[in-house]
């Protein structure tokens, strides 16, 4: 056997698989008993047609290959094979992965409700979930968890991915935790029920000014509508006029909740979306006419990791002239996926449709030149390519006559490029080993009682600004063997010291607070912001 049939082997395999699934016939009954009666097969001869070729090398892999193999693993990796040659976005889903991938979408999971971090080798509940079991029955930040049931989980190098499967399980079943707690010497044993846990798909929402709301959606799930909806009224309540909606780094989910969204900008009938593909006719989204946001000045904020849903509502924004986009040139991926399920609990998602903004641009970006540098590529877009792709794109029309530009991904209307030049390597350092977020822990661990005074995260970060904690820091560092000049904490301080207050106001009380104070740093925010006010 040459090398290139062991290279395409996973595929036609896969090829053999699939078209079995798809023709209705189970996996593993001897497809290729009429075969071998009807004389098919000679010494060396095949001659039979394609289809049935595909399938019978499966079985001489299964009856007739120098090794046992691994069945169910065979599988699962030919069926991979076969659908990374087709687009980056159809993928496989074996069993034990199908719940995980779904939750962040579902918008719920089961469980004991906490957030935890692992430090130093142990695991530290950072928040407990209003409402859920473990704030019932009287965890708190800062508990450290040493042991789950029987087993000891501290000093033993355990991951998030253990945590989770240990504190995961269905609603109604018990687990055991044994807690250390600041102060008190013997460990504390509570017994948790697991119950549905919530998993919200807003981070933020907050009124930054007395006219200016901002909304930070981290996903598109199925909750999503709602939360968006209610985050929408209660700061209509407090008299809000212009809103920042945040999709930097949201990789998409539902395109429904996208849709939602969206409509609830625009007015009666406009056009949302499209999709379309071979065996797919057109079909259009429209918004309806319960948007509750309709006369909201509005800019949405985007970037190279906002995809799919996100770039759904970015495009209807856009192309109804209803908002400004600013930002980055968004990810590009505008491929619609179906789901098929399998009995063994298996699924794929199957692309079988393109997204289209109103305008008609193609959302999906180019793959078919290097599949291999899909995601790796967005690292080298640069103002001399997109200078290039100014000239070279498509061009498309908004509802208004304004251009837009195709070639898949949305550009964004005032672009904004962050400039590093003036903060030192110094800062990027200390990002890539996590020091400035390892001390933020320590420090909030060590005053957690301390700070219990402060009744809001403002008051919290007033004592912060006010307080030794940049100084602190840099000696922290300095012990762990950094050496900043005087010149680079200067240039540093500013943006070291935001991250701080972020990241300790988050671990004391709550994202509305982290994001108030990293948003004062925030290049594409403050842009936004110079827009809204024209």
């Amino acid at each position: 056997m040459n090398k290139k049939t062991l290279i395409y082997l996973p595929i036609i395999i896969a090829i053999s698989i699939t078209i079995g699934i798809w023709l209705g016939k189970s996996f593993f009954t001897n497809p290729f008993e009429s075969l071998l009666n009807q004389n098919y097969f000679t010494s060396n001869n095949l001659t039979f047609p394609s289809s049935e070729k595909l399938q019978s090398i499966l079985y001489y892999i299964e009856n007739e290959y120098v090794d046992t193999i691994n069945h169910d693993s065979l599988i699962d990796k030919a069926i991979t094979a076969l659908l990374q040659q087709l687009d980056p976005h159809s993928i496989y889903i074996p069993p034990s992965e199908f719940e995980e991938m779904n939750e962040p979408l579902e918008g719920e999971f089961d469980g004991i409700g906490v957030e935890f971090s692992i430090q130093k080798d142990t695991i530290v509940v950072m928040n407990t979930i209003i409402g859920g079991p473990s704030e019932k029955i009287g965890l708190m930040a800062g508990d450290r968890i040493i042991k789950v049931n029987d087993s000891i989980v501290a000093g033993v190098g355990i991951t998030n991915n253990q945590v989770m499967k240990l504190l995961k399980g269905p609603k109604g079943t018990k687990v055991k935790v044994h807690i250390k707690r600041n102060k008190i010497k013997n460990l504390l044993t509570f017994t948790i029920t697991r119950d549905k846990i919530p998993m919200y798909s807003i981070d933020a929402y907050m009124m930054l000014s007395q006219e200016l709301g901002y909304i930070k959606i981290a996903r598109f799930a199925k909750t999503t509508p709602e939360e968006f909806h209610n985050a929408l009224l209660k700061l209509n309540e407090k008299g809000m006029k212009q809103l920042i909606v945040d999709v930097r780094g949201n990789g998409g989910g539902y395109m429904d909740a996208a849709i939602s969204i969206a409509d609830e900008f625009l007015k009666k009938d406009e056009l949302i979306v499209y999709t379309e593909g071979k065996s797919q006719p057109k079909h259009d989204y429209n918004a309806t006419e319960f948007g509750i946001a309709e006369d909201v000045k509005l800019a949405v904020l985007i970037d190279e990791w906002s995809a799919s849903a996100s770039e759904i509502f970015a495009g209807a924004i856009q192309d109804n002239d209803r908002g400004i986009i600013v930002g980055r040139k968004s990810f590009g991926k505008g491929l619609v996926q179906e789901p098929i399920d399998f009995k063994d609990g298996s699924s794929i998602r199957l692309t079988i449709a393109r997204y289209h903004t109103p305008s008609g641009r193609c959302i999906q970006r180019n793959y078919k030149s290097n599949i291999q540098n899909y995601y790796t590529d967005l690292f080298f877009r640069n103002d001399s390519l997109d200078s290039i792709e100014v000239k070279t794109a498509p061009k498309f029309k908004t509802k208004k006559g304004r251009t837009v530009l195709g070639n898949g991904g949305i550009s964004p209307d005032v672009k904004v490029n962050v400039n590093n030049k003036n903060i030192p390597d110094f800062f990027f350092k200390l990002l890539e080993q996590s020091t400035i977020y390892q001390f933020a822990f320590m420090y909030s661990d060590n005053h957690r009682n301390e700070f219990k005074k402060f009744k809001t995260w403002k008051e919290l970060d007033k004592y912060l600004i006010s307080s030794s904690l940049y100084n602190d820091f840099i000696q922290y560092c300095e012990k762990q063997g950094f050496k900043p000049n005087e010149e680079d904490k200067i240039k540093a301080k500013d943006i070291i010291l935001n991250h701080l207050r972020a990241y300790i106001v988050r671990n004391i009380f709550n994202d509305e607070g982290f994001y108030t104070i990293t948003l004062e740093q925030d290049e594409i925010f403050r842009k936004a912001l110079k827009v809204l006010e024209k």
